[in-house]
């Protein structure tokens, strides 16, 4: 009896997750035609909707093992059955490290936390079993000595069109092969010698299809990324090339949005991708191409093998402490954790279900490459002998009501209710204190045109970071500005933008409160200069490119395009690396 009911219930999960599956695919799908058709607007909300797929399916098997089995608390040797057919049902599946983590989603929704070990659900992945089988084929070789190398790039990029032809192909295939033979030192041999190997798919995201794939030679293995742009005209055109992992890896990036790439063998395309950019996890990986979920769960197992083979402690992060959030990091884990205090500063009116709402806000956005991805955890288990005292004092402080311990001596957890994590960057009024100091005004003008550029992406994507301070940014190892404080981010059309009224009589010169009317919802952008960037070597080098933030004219005219549906192109790469910027034949 016990067996029918172990595989019913495993087969009930399974069966919600290919439902998952299938709902995933088809608006995954649906990307190519989106491109096509320029629906930018329509992507985005494919983007939102396809986000919230993964939960929305957990909550309904969820609610059926429910109603449908008697189910009040654990029977040990019933789910440890469960467990077992359930990885059973997986010997063949495509996908199996998903639909392990949509098990443990389930589970953990129907038990409590100490029951989260190995004997009921997949802290442990069998995928690596996928590893002992053929391969499967994602990828096709190409070897440009049988057609020619300007023949077999437009097969290549032939085969991987919409309906909707290219512009001039042989203009851009020529600039292709050139930027190609400029920057990538390995690809200069002999034709017979060459080989590349391209993805089956495209990767689509926001306004951009990227081609991805490597080519290999005797001198080594060059990845690439070709950026493939629709021009609204009814044609296509190659915009750029990459062929650097740095370079990729920011394409990549935690502060992107996901994309939509319809490979029904994800593992095998994370572990292409890996080979292609080391540098990125298969946590980073996983949840680029739309997995998120699966990102989390691959993170955390990640974070546990760390915590086995590290030994430092966790401390309060670097820089000016939040109103709103307490942060603090492992040293020699490149990740912040963020968790919301119990109470907040009196400036701050909101909640702690507005602060929630706002990461999800952000979660469900486009990121436009300046707002760090966030990975939300529920009961999070830590040794507590990995936390300092200063921080076990600070978090009892300020977060008592989601804080508990279990267990004793050195087995002891430090049990967290609700934790943010995301990728740990440098503050960036810290990152220019210390250029300051070291006299590099090289930096500082970089990260003042990143700061404003962050700015005005974030605005042109309808999203109204409030608080500019620069504490609320951090800078990458890339060295790109990204935003990290959400707590009073809002859509654009709620905010209203104002000049400052000027001065007149001696009594408004010299008022100590503004002597004019401010109602919520009011920003005077020329208060950015005297706020932010207070500093006049800041201010300076932020003027040289963004002065026209400082009015309220610029941000007014960002709204009324957001309202008229009209989205600034950004690029998830230097416009110096667009075709068109580089001066090549035809562009």
């Amino acid at each position: 009896m016990k067996n029918e009911l172990a595989l019913t219930i495993a087969s009930t999960i399974i069966n919600g997750f290919e439902h998952h599956v299938a709902l995933f695919t088809e608006i995954t799908q649906s990307a190519r035609e989106r491109f096509q058709q320029c629906q930018w607007n329509e992507i985005h909300r494919s983007a939102r909707a396809r986000t919230t797929f993964y939960d929305d399916r957990v909550t309904e098997t969820f609610n059926h093992i429910k109603e449908n089995f008697d189910i009040s608390s654990l029977d040990n040797a019933l789910w440890q059955q469960v467990k077992a057919v359930y990885s059973d049902l997986l010997t063949n599946h495509m996908q199996p490290e998903l639909a392990e983590t949509f098990y443990n989603s389930v589970f953990c929704h129907l038990f409590e936390r100490k029951y989260y070990h190995n004997d009921y659900i997949f802290v442990e992945s069998t995928a690596h079993r996928l590893d002992d089988k053929a391969a499967p084929e994602i990828y096709t070789s190409y070897k440009p000595e049988v057609l020619g190398l300007k023949q077999t790039i437009c097969d290549i990029m032939n085969n991987h069109r919409t309906v909707i032809p290219f512009e001039n192909l042989d203009r851009d295939v020529d600039a292709l092969i050139n930027t190609f033979r400029r920057k990538a030192h390995k690809t200069r041999v002999k034709l017979e010698d060459l080989q590349f190997d391209i993805l089956n798919f495209t990767f689509y995201r926001n306004k951009g299809a990227y081609l991805i794939g490597r080519v290999l030679s005797p001198a080594g293995e060059t990845p690439f990324i070709v950026a493939v742009l629709n021009n609204e005209k009814g044609g296509l055109y190659l915009d750029a090339l990459l062929t650097t992992s740095e370079s990729m890896a920011v394409v990549f990036g935690f502060a992107r949005a996901y994309f939509f790439v319809d490979c029904q063998h994800p593992y095998a395309l994370v572990n292409f991708l890996q080979g292609l950019m080391p540098h990125k996890t298969k946590a980073d990986l996983y949840s680029a191409i739309g997995f998120h979920k699966q990102g989390k769960t691959q993170f955390y197992r990640d974070f546990l093998n760390h915590l086995e083979s590290s030994d430092d402690q966790f401390e309060l992060a670097a820089g000016i402490k939040g109103m709103v959030m307490s942060v603090f990091t492992l040293p020699s884990y490149p990740y912040v954790f963020k968790i919301i205090k119990d109470k907040f500063s009196p400036s701050k009116n909101m909640t702690k279900k507005d602060v929630k709402g706002k990461y999800r806000l952000v979660k469900l956005h486009d990121r436009v490459g300046r707002m760090a991805d966030t990975m939300e955890y529920s009961e999070v288990a830590f040794p507590k002998k990995r936390f300092n005292d200063e921080l076990l004092a600070e978090l009892q402080k300020v977060a008592s009501s989601i804080i508990r311990y279990e267990g004793e001596g050195e087995d002891e957890l430090l049990i967290i209710e609700h934790v943010y994590i995301e990728r740990r960057m440098v503050p960036l009024n810290l990152y220019l204190i210390d250029a300051l100091k070291n006299k590099a005004q090289e930096k500082i003008d970089n990260a003042m045109f990143g700061y404003g550029e962050a700015i005005k992406q974030l605005i042109s994507a309808d999203i109204f970071p409030g608080d500019m301070l620069l504490k609320n940014f951090g800078v990458t190892r890339h060295g790109r500005v990204i935003f990290y404080d959400y707590d009073e981010i809002t859509y654009m059309n709620e905010v209203n933008f104002r000049e400052k009224p000027k001065a007149v009589t001696e009594e408004q010169l010299y008022a100590a409160e503004p002597w004019y009317t401010v109602l919520p919802g009011d920003m005077f952008p020329e208060e950015i200069a005297t706020f932010a960037l207070a500093n006049p070597s800041y201010l300076k080098a932020f003027k040289i490119h963004h002065d026209d933030l400082l009015t309220a004219k610029y941000w007014q005219q960002c709204q009324k395009d957001v309202a008229n549906g009209i989205y600034k192109d950004v690029f998830p790469y230097p416009e110096k690396y667009r075709f068109c910027h580089q001066g090549l034949p035809g562009k």
